[in-house]
């Protein structure tokens, strides 16, 4: 890579939140592996909520629009999983985050939006906050105000009934090799996580908000992954992330575009190595990463605006065909709801996602829906998938693939 991505986070991420705004951080598959809307059925009368502590979540019944995962059958080509992922996930002036909600909806995406838990505390709680190795009400991102948690807490409520994951980005957003999240142990991840888990679920006693609908999930319950403030600390996250039920982790760079695997029993989604279109170097798939090598600014030169927003797309979708015309490898792509560079590269994602999802084969899901998926894959056959190399088709064809022939497809309720 040409730029440093870590040097560049240190750099650009670390604005407060004020006013609400909210910064960073060809075959058809297997129609059941993914929520294919189709026409609308008619509306179920709503549960009644069972309200959680004071309020703030509710346990509503399983979560709508989830697929139901099944084991591949012998030789079965895979289905090409897309991963979008959102680092921060609030509701801002910008209101990227309903807009994308709407995209993901008329596209049949769902995605994983990673809340930043300070996004739901505003500043004058701020000392509720104590971040590992830093003063109590300390924040790299700052805090938010009534109208952004209001805002925050509506989009989160929506989004996972449109059937979207709410991941965790965790809280503070510290980088760096002072006190940064690369240098917290496995307790210090713990805390963190159990405090980001509590903004959640105390959001309306932090913010005066008692009126507000009630985010309609246990978080404790429904949170099983993040991804780490700029990619950093994944070996001490892993064994607290564990421990604290997470399912995966998103916090490792540098990822080929392979089979992931499991690291301890998590599963590991790393953002992956793809193609900058015009220059002989790859980058991790997230818009920062393709600002850091083109502006190394959020505000960079306007005449150069279009060609960065073309050269982002154009990267993703070069991934994404070496995938689905090759090993069939699930694609990682990270963002941030942010206007950098004029908003070009929200526009190169939402281009991506009208290209890529309608696909023949394409499932674009959650890093949830994706382990529920490889959760009941034979695990011999995720090993011959993990021996192709980015871009290689299996030498045999799908058709016959080792060691699978005796599997028998595993049915699994919707859950």
């Amino acid at each position: 890579m040409a730029a440093s991505w870590r040097a560049a986070v240190g750099v650009l991420v670390t604005s407060t939140l004020a006013a609400g705004a909210v910064g960073c951080s060809g075959d058809p598959g297997t129609k059941d592996d993914a929520p294919r809307k189709g026409p609308a059925a008619p509306k179920a009368a709503p549960r009644p909520a069972r309200l959680i502590g004071d309020g703030s979540t509710a346990y509503t019944g399983s979560q709508p629009h989830q697929p139901t995962p099944r084991r591949l059958k012998p030789g079965e080509k895979p289905p090409q999983f897309v991963v979008f992922s959102w680092d921060g996930a609030g509701q801002d002036k910008q209101r990227l985050f309903s807009h994308f909600r709407e995209v993901g909806k008329k596209y049949d995406a769902t995605m994983t939006y990673f809340l930043s838990g300070v996004y739901l505390l505003p500043g004058a709680k701020k000392e509720l906050y104590h971040p590992p190795k830093h003063a109590p009400g300390a924040s790299d991102i700052g805090f938010n105000d009534i109208k952004g948690i209001k805002d925050t807490a509506e989009q989160l409520g929506g989004a996972w009934r449109d059937g979207n994951e709410i991941g965790t980005h965790f809280n503070g957003h510290f980088c760096g090799p002072d006190r940064g999240v690369g240098t917290w142990s496995p307790e210090e991840w713990k805390s963190e996580i159990r405090q980001a888990e509590s903004f959640v679920r105390n959001w309306k006693t932090n913010s005066g908000l008692k009126g507000g609908q009630p985010l309609p999930f246990d978080y404790s319950k429904a949170l099983v992954g993040g991804r780490a403030p700029c990619l950093e600390g994944q070996r001490n996250l892993i064994p607290a992330a564990k421990a604290m039920g997470f399912r995966y982790d998103s916090s490792s760079v540098g990822g080929r575009q392979v089979w992931p695997r499991q690291i301890d029993g998590v599963w590991d989604f790393p953002l992956q190595e793809i193609p900058v279109p015009g220059r002989a170097f790859e980058t991790l798939s997230m818009d920062y990463n393709f600002l850091a090598n083109q502006s190394g600014t959020t505000r960079g030169d306007p005449a150069h605006h279009a060609a960065w927003g073309k050269q982002m797309r154009d990267g993703l979708l070069q991934g994404f065909n070496r995938a689905y015309n090759g090993n069939r490898a699930p694609m990682f792509i990270g963002d941030h709801f942010e206007s950098w560079n004029g908003g070009v590269y929200m526009k190169a994602v939402e281009d991506t996602i009208k290209t890529v999802c309608p696909k023949e084969g394409v499932r674009c899901v959650s890093f949830k829906q994706l382990a529920d998926w490889l959760d009941v894959q034979d695990p011999k056959l995720l090993a011959q998938l993990r021996k192709l190399d980015v871009g290689e088709r299996p030498k045999s064809g799908w058709s016959r693939f080792p060691d699978a022939q005796s599997q028998r497809p595993l049915k699994q309720a919707a859950g």
